[in-house]
């Protein structure tokens, strides 16, 4: 009898013949086994659509129809996941050429048995015939010829035939059509007779949890591995710590040469992975016995994946899948074939800089000391890409990598880094991503959103980038925003990680930091502008302040001529004339042509020249907005028509071809000459000609200023004639921002902006535990669709969107598979029917806030009008009267411009209640419900609202240009601090305290003066910290000698022996010997002790009035003479300190 009797029982014959010629398959067949699964499961999502009386998806395929929101609403997620664990297994049988492994078709079946028990019995005419108790026993299975793969391809071309001709025959044939919707009808009208009349709870296990996960079978399919040999799982292994020593391993990953690679061992879902941890290690000891290699470990419970390279001497690291076998074979021949980065030559063709060598080397001494992050603080054109592309040449040379990604934010960037690496690495082939198709590669530049969609693509169900695909990833720019927004990119890879920045903010981004496992404010290594300006390898920037009256303050009609306040009136300024335009208005609504053509002039008159002072040298402007920039070049071309519109051009990301114009800037003689540019050049674009930088705008963020600056910086040896090398770069700043940042203000640290649909998930959040607050709910199975009702029902209603946008979210995509057990969780509609805390409901908002969902909805304008009456739903309820307002009229003006559109019939449909939203009564005490009455009425409306016409004006008016004024920059170094400055340097001194001129200090010997300029070497080398680290250690310490000694401290025994002569010559009382004993400690740990310190405490706790109080005079001019010479010994005889 076959397992799936049940099925025709409950009278669906098809699927019933589907689901029994799947599990006659299942031992001589298992691709067709998983065919036919497949097609039972088609049948049966067919089904449910007519039955449940849902709309079908915008792509009417399986997936679509599975995933589709309104099927996962009613169909549980664990159902969900076994329905699309099926689908792939099918889709994989056709597709793909390896071989489906029994096991893999014995899965299908399990799964395909669960799915068709709860069909069964939640969805069909008889429930009684579902065997809730029964398991899937694959010893009832009867056996069928294999199929051919001939075969197997006209199965499947059969299936889509018989789809494709059933359906046409619907749409031609009204009575065929008639007929099948009447069928439907008796259907759903038996179901819901039998279902109503059925008692018996359904408590069958779908889950199973003394089985392993399916999803680790999957993710194990992604990664190439199709476990179709018996050996592939459950794996007897001898030399277990056990009574008859043998164990059975969950998983083994073979190489090709038959010889163990990882061992996967799979905890059940509901324990932690840790638990495996040791009996995987274990299982990677028998394997290493019997086979000779040890295999890489992972252990995992479905949910949190770990792997474990114990033979290379890492720790235990999360991981969010699994390796290949090539990646996995390398990686164990990594373990003999890598080579001491201690003893790795830096290509110095690429990198001759002294700080770009000790950048690498810090690298090397982090990645040797099995730390897999470094972030590299380089000023802005001090070589940071040359640095890392020396260093992926030195790391692919020793065998530490083979294949690297570098990330960019803008594709200009890219292409840029992409060129370098080619000139630079010509043997490594380089693919930019953005361009290129092949993927067959050592180097791969992308910008971060082109690699967020190619991490989800799949290769006949293989992903062409998964976690091990890189060995080294570099992130250029690392700082905040790129932390916030494509963290899960950096979490996917499993890669050693370099991040390059310019100018990390004084107040250090923590999350910079944390990301790389630093410390806050100790990067791996860090060269500064001041220190790169200062040794000569970038030139300087000279400030010049200028500004115009309309700039500065604004423009008011009060102040204008008659003929201006004429024009000014005559202007089309919309609804209203306005009294004046303030100075953040200025290129903005209103733009000037005597403010730019000023500007320009003043450029043109003082900026530097080249050619002979022929030609103004290349200038970037940076403009306020797109309009801007276009007014900006229109008025230049207006005013030097000479130059015949080549010579300043706009640059901007809405530019067509953008990258050409670039490319003709980045040539010394070729135009354009002016860059006039909103955004797209303030960061990474290398053109060391530039020696005019123009701000048109303000700017209150630090990094963004640095950024913007660093454009000007790079050397340019004969500019302006042979010899005549670049010495410093202008600023033109009309807009106040030398002035602000001269001040060394800390900046704006700006924010990054969350979408419209993250704040709709969190504000509806919000609503719910306000109402929980309320009114806690006490019914579990509450009805929909009463929100309009009472606040019980607004509140059900708002749960259950929010229950259909996580039950969308499919684990098929990257992003959401980390957060899988809270979106199982919360797919499930029990856990949004009790109580939401405050601080459930901020840990679902941040963990399942902005995950894509497939549950859409694309009318943006509805949804802003969402997002305002839940804010004033929101309000409303916590009592804050100002927001209420202040919404309350938005929501009005909203409504009173809905009334102007009672052409349009829907709009007109709606014009009573329009009416009541508009005026002041209906706002009387208006409830919830209300509001989500209006709510649901009128957002599909707001697609018919006129638009506000963006106002702009253009104008004439005199301006006035100011005096211009020189001012100085600060030194911009990175944000390292003092402390730790000294922490680091005593760690490497602590490290190196061999050294000869170390142990003279710490021994008491005197210092020379070549002593101290080999320790001050050291720290040089050490990457510890800049000149002005040293200068100000210098300046605190009294000298270098002294700073060191306090870091080290004396030796023990030289403290003793620099009082044995004092002690000696006398005998002392027990009081006595023991201050002496409290110098020596001080003096071990600091190196020097300052004779008021004998003043202080813990001296005065034994003497209270200090060493008068227990010696003699004479003792103590004794005493702090010996102190003295300790001092002394730290100092060079020459008084050079």
């Amino acid at each position: 009898m076959s397992n799936f009797a049940f099925v025709g029982a409950a009278d669906w014959p098809e699927i019933n013949a589907d689901c029994a010629r799947a599990e006659s398959y299942l031992n001589s067949d298992p691709r067709a086994s998983c065919i036919y699964g497949r097609r039972a499961v088609e049948l049966l999502v067919d089904l449910l659509y007519d039955l449940l009386a849902l709309p079908l998806p915008y792509k009417n395929d399986l997936s679509a129809r599975i995933n589709e929101s309104p099927f996962r609403a009613k169909v549980e997620p664990k159902i969900v996941h076994k329905l699309n664990l099926i689908r792939k297994a099918g889709n994989a049988a056709v597709h793909e050429q390896k071989p489906v492994a029994p096991a893999i078709a014995l899965g299908v079946l399990r799964e395909l048995h669960h799915v068709m028990v709860w069909a069964v019995f939640h969805y069909s005419a008889y429930p009684k015939a579902a065997p809730l108790k029964l398991a899937f026993d694959p010893k009832l299975a009867a056996k069928a010829a294999p199929l051919s793969r001939q075969e197997v391809a006209q199965l499947a071309a059969k299936f889509k035939a018989q789809d494709e001709a059933y359906a046409k025959a619907l749409a031609e044939k009204d009575e065929l059509a008639a007929a099948r919707d009447a069928e439907i009808a008796r259907l759903r009208e038996e179901v819901k007779k039998a279902q109503a009349a059925n008692k018996q709870p359904d408590d069958r296990d779908y889950t199973e949890t003394e089985t392993r996960d399916t999803f680790i079978d999957l993710m194990l399919g992604e990664a190439g591995w199709p476990l179709a040999d018996v050996k592939d799982r459950e794996y007897e292994v001898t030399g277990m710590p056990t009574a008859g020593g043998r164990g059975f391993v969950d998983y083994v990953l073979w190489g090709a040469d038959g010889l163990p690679l990882a061992v996967v061992e799979a905890k059940r879902t509901t324990t932690s992975p840790h638990l495996g941890q040791q009996q995987a290690k274990l299982y990677a000891d028998c394997l290493e016995s019997m086979t000779g290699r040890r295999p890489v470990i992972f252990y995992t419970n479905g949910f949190e994946h770990w792997i474990w390279d114990d033979a290379a001497g890492y720790p235990p690291r999360d991981i969010h899948g699994f390796y290949t076998r090539d990646e996995l074979e390398l990686m164990i021949q990594r373990r003999s074939t890598r080579q001491p980065l201690t003893d790795a030559p830096i290509d110095s063709a690429i990198v001759e800089r002294h700080y770009q060598h000790r950048a690498i080397r810090a690298i090397d001494e982090s990645f040797t000391g099995k730390r897999r992050e470094a972030l590299l603080v380089m000023a802005t054109g001090s070589g940071k890409t040359r640095t890392v592309i020396a260093l992926v040449k030195q790391l692919m040379e020793a065998n530490w990598v083979k294949r690297v990604l570098f990330l960019a934010d803008r594709t200009a960037l890219v292409t840029q880094a992409a060129n370098a690496f080619k000139a630079h690495l010509p043997d490594a082939a380089t693919v930019n991503l953005l361009t290129e198709k092949a993927t067959d590669g050592r180097v791969y530049v992308s910008t971060y959103p082109t690699m967020m969609n190619l991490i989800n693509d799949t290769d006949s169900g293989t992903r062409k980038f998964g976690p091990g695909h890189f060995d080294l990833v570099v992130i250029d720019e690392a700082h905040r925003s790129v932390y916030q927004k494509y963290r899960a990119i950096f979490d996917w890879f499993d890669p050693l990680l370099v991040g390059l920045t310019a100018t990390p903010k004084d107040e250090v981004d923590h999350n910079t930091y944390r990301l790389f496992r630093l410390e806050d404010g100790v990067p791996t290594d860090a060269y500064g502008l001041d220190d790169a300006v200062k040794e000569g390898f970038l030139v300087p920037a000279v400030g010049i302040a200028g500004g115009t009256t309309f700039l500065d303050r604004g423009i008011r009609y009060a102040d204008l001529s008659e003929d201006e306040k004429d024009e000014w009136e005559s202007l089309d300024w919309g609804d209203d004339t306005p009294d004046e335009i303030t100075s953040e208005e200025v290129n903005k609504v209103l733009f000037n042509e005597s403010t730019v053509d000023m500007v320009l002039a003043d450029l043109m008159a003082k900026g530097h020249r080249v050619a002979a002072g022929d030609r103004l040298g290349k200038t970037i402007i940076f403009a306020k907005n797109r309009d801007h920039a276009e007014f900006i070049a229109r008025r230049f071309d207006n005013q030097y028509p000479h130059l015949a519109g080549h010579f300043a051009r706009v640059i901007t990301h809405g530019v067509s071809h953008a990258q050409s114009l670039i490319d003709d800037f980045s040539v010394a003689e070729k135009a354009p000459h002016i860059a006039i540019s909103v955004d797209m050049l303030d960061t990474g674009i290398d053109v060391p000609e530039v020696v005019n930088l123009v701000f048109f705008k303000l700017v209150r963020s630090k990094t963004k200023f640095w950024q913007m600056i660093g454009r000007g910086t790079r050397l340019c040896p004969d500019l302006f004639g042979p010899g005549q090398h670049k010495q410093n770069f202008y600023v033109f700043d009309y807009c106040g921002n030398l002035e602000y940042f001269s001040q060394d203000l800390p900046g704006s640290p700006g924010s990054l902006q969350k979408s419209l649909n993250q704040r709709l998930f969190e504000t509806r959040l919000g609503l719910i535990t306000a109402l929980d607050h309320l009114q806690p709910p006490t019914d579990p199975d509450p009805s929909e669709g009463q929100g309009t009702e009472s606040d019980r029902g607004l509140r059900v209603d708002v749960a259950w969107s929010l229950h259909r946008i996580v039950a969308g979210m499919t684990l098929d995509n990257f992003l959401v598979r980390p957060h899988r057990r809270l979106v199982e969780q919360y797919a499930q509609w029990e856990p949004w029917s009790g109580t939401l805390s405050t601080e459930t409901a901020a840990d679902v908002a941040e963990s399942l806030a902005g995950l894509p969902s497939t549950h859409k909805d694309d009318d943006e304008d509805a949804k802003r009008f969402d997002m305002l009456i839940l804010r004033r739903q929101l309000a409303q309820l916590e009592g804050d009267a100002l927001a209420a307002e202040r919404l309350r009229e938005k929501i009005q003006d909203i409504a009173s411009g809905l009334l102007n559109q009672t052409a349009i019939p829907s709009v007109a449909a709606q014009q009573e209640l329009l009416d009541d939203v508009a005026g002041d009564q209906w706002w009387v005490d208006v409830t919830l419900p209300m509001l989500e009455h209006a709510r649901r009425k009128l957002r599909g409306l707001l697609r018919f609202l006129e638009k506000a016409k963006k106002v702009v004006v253009y104008t004439d008016f005199a301006d006035e240009l100011g005096e211009s004024t020189l001012v100085d920059l600060p030194g911009i170094t990175p944000g390292t601090n003092w402390e730790r400055f000294e922490l680091k340097a005593k760690a490497y001194l602590k490290q190196h305290q061999d050294h000869v001129a170390l142990q003279r200090l710490r021994r008491n010997k005197p210092l020379t003066t070549a002593d101290l300029t080999t320790l001050e070497q050291m720290l040089v080398d050490s990457g510890t910290g800049g000149a002005d680290d040293i200068a100000l250690a210098k300046e605190q310490s009294h000298g270098l000698g002294l700073f060191i000694r306090g870091l080290v401290g004396l030796d023990h025994e030289a403290a003793v022996h620099a009082f044995s002569a004092f002690l000696d010559g006398a005998k002392f009382r027990a009081d006595q010997i023991r201050f002496i004993n409290l110098i020596i400690t001080e003096l071990t740990a600091n190196g020097v002790v300052e004779p008021a310190r004998l003043y202080e405490s813990p001296y005065i706790d034994h003497a209270p009035t200090g060493p008068d109080d227990v010696f003699a005079d004479a003792d103590v001019d004794n005493i702090v003479q010996i102190l003295n010479t300790v001092k002394g010994n730290a100092i060079p005889a020459d008084g050079v300190a």
